[in-house]
Formats: C-alpha cells, structure tokens, sequence
C-alpha cells in the first residue's frame, strides 16, 4: 500500500484494452509500461490490471490498465469493465480481418454502454483509440487502411502500429495523454523510470523539492485488480444496492 502521508494525486483514469486474441495487446500494454523487451513466442495474458503512478511538474498522476481479455466470453462483466474505462484502446491486427471485426463490434458496445449509463445518445466523441498492430508484417496484410475509415469513418483515431519495433508507438501513446487529458510527460520516452520506493520518497509531504523537477514513473508492483463490487461502486455511486447494480448491467 502507498503510504498516506504522500501528496494528493491530481488525475486517477483507467485504460480499458479490448480485442481479440493473440493481436499483441499485452506487447503494447509492456512497452507503455516501459519494458523493452519483445516476446516473439505468444502467450496467454496473466496479468490483466497493472498501474503505472507518475510524477509530473510537482503532481501525482495514477493510469491503471485493465487488459480485458479474459472477458471475452462474459458479456456481463465485459460490460462492467467498459464502464469504469475513461479511456479505451480497441486493438486489432492488420493481418486479420476478423480482429478487426471483433473491435468495430467492441467499438459499438462501448458506446451504447456508455450511453445507457450517461443517459444520452451523444457518445461519439468518447476517448477510443482505434490501433492496428503488427504492421511489421505488412506482406501478410489482411486488413487495408481504406477499408478501416471506411468502416469507423474519418473522425476515429486511428493508429497503425508495431509493437515489435516500436512503429508509431510513441504517437499513440501521445494520444492517449491528450484524450485523458494527461500531461504528455506520460509517454514513456519522456519521463524516467524509478522504483516504487523512490516514487514514494519524491512524492511524499516531506520531499527534497529539488529532487521534483525531472518526470518520472513507476509501475506498482503490487497492483491487483480492484474486485467487482469495488467497481460497481466505481460505476454506480457507493450507496447504490448491489443487487440493482447487477440487474442494470
């Protein structure tokens, strides 16, 4: 737990990341974190909540990510993680035309979620990042650029990516700061990397003020999920019944 004598956080937003498997979500979530390594080998996400806690111009910022993979197949508490999301990242492959169906289908799902929790049909501007990977394999191409405005539209952000070699990364993750509305300092080539101990020791009430003026990050490494009551709450207000907050989703 962080200590309570640290100074208030000025932002706390959650990235929701959504698609099919096997399209690289948890590539693009390591290299956010600020891990450079690339795993060639696929394998099934584990870690599905991480949060990254930064220190930016003498404020505290906190970005929690929820890979909601393993919620593919549960409609309901898919639901639930898209209305916690402030900000969302619908991943696809270029080389498979079916993960990019299955993010135009989440696309919509959010918005009508959303919708129904704002009570208003005008959701089309919600923070959605639209992103295309593994354009590293462009020969192999399943999914044309043409094809992907012609189905979003226009006015979606769009960005083709490769988290093998870091193609575009740096721009996305610019977009995401701006539509969270983030200092830009959150990309990962713009601040460095520390511990949580050093976090807490710059963040705390009784800080060296010298020691602020650099941006920095560090990923919690005991983040765990919050549980699915916590989350309704999120959603819903902490007075709100449970049991009725299960039968609205």
């Amino acid at each position: 737990m962080i200590n309570q004598t640290l100074s208030p956080l000025r932002y706390l937003l959650r990235i929701v990341v959504l698609g099919a498997p096997r399209v690289g979500k948890t590539a693009i979530i390591r290299r956010f974190l600020g891990d450079d390594g690339f795993e060639e080998q696929y394998e099934p996400t584990t870690e599905d909540f991480h949060s990254k806690l930064y220190h930016i111009r003498g404020e505290r910022y906190q970005l929690d990510i929820l890979d909601a993979s393993k919620e593919r197949d549960f409609p309901a508490k898919r639901r639930l993680s898209i209305l916690t999301g402030d900000i969302f990242l619908l991943v696809f492959s270029v080389t498979d035309r079916e993960s990019f169906t299955e993010i135009c289908s989440l696309r919509e799902e959010i918005f009508t979620a959303k919708s129904k929790l704002t009570k208003s049909k005008e959701n089309r501007q919600l923070p959605i990042i639209i992103c295309g990977n593994k354009t590293d394999l462009n020969t192999s191409r399943g999914v044309q650029h043409s094809d992907i405005c012609q189905s979003l539209g226009e006015d979606s952000v769009l960005f083709e990516v490769s988290a093998k070699d870091c193609t575009n990364l740096e721009e996305m993750f610019e977009a995401l700061a701006v539509l969270g509305g983030l200092p830009t300092e959150t990309r990962p080539s713009l601040h460095r990397d520390i511990s949580i101990h050093t976090y807490q020791t710059l963040s705390s009430r009784k800080r060296n003020k010298r020691a602020m003026h650099e941006p920095c990050g560090a990923v919690h490494p005991l983040a765990r999920r919050p549980s699915f009551s916590s989350d309704l709450r999120r959603v819903m207000g902490p007075s709100t019944p449970k049991r009725i907050c299960m039968i609205s989703l």
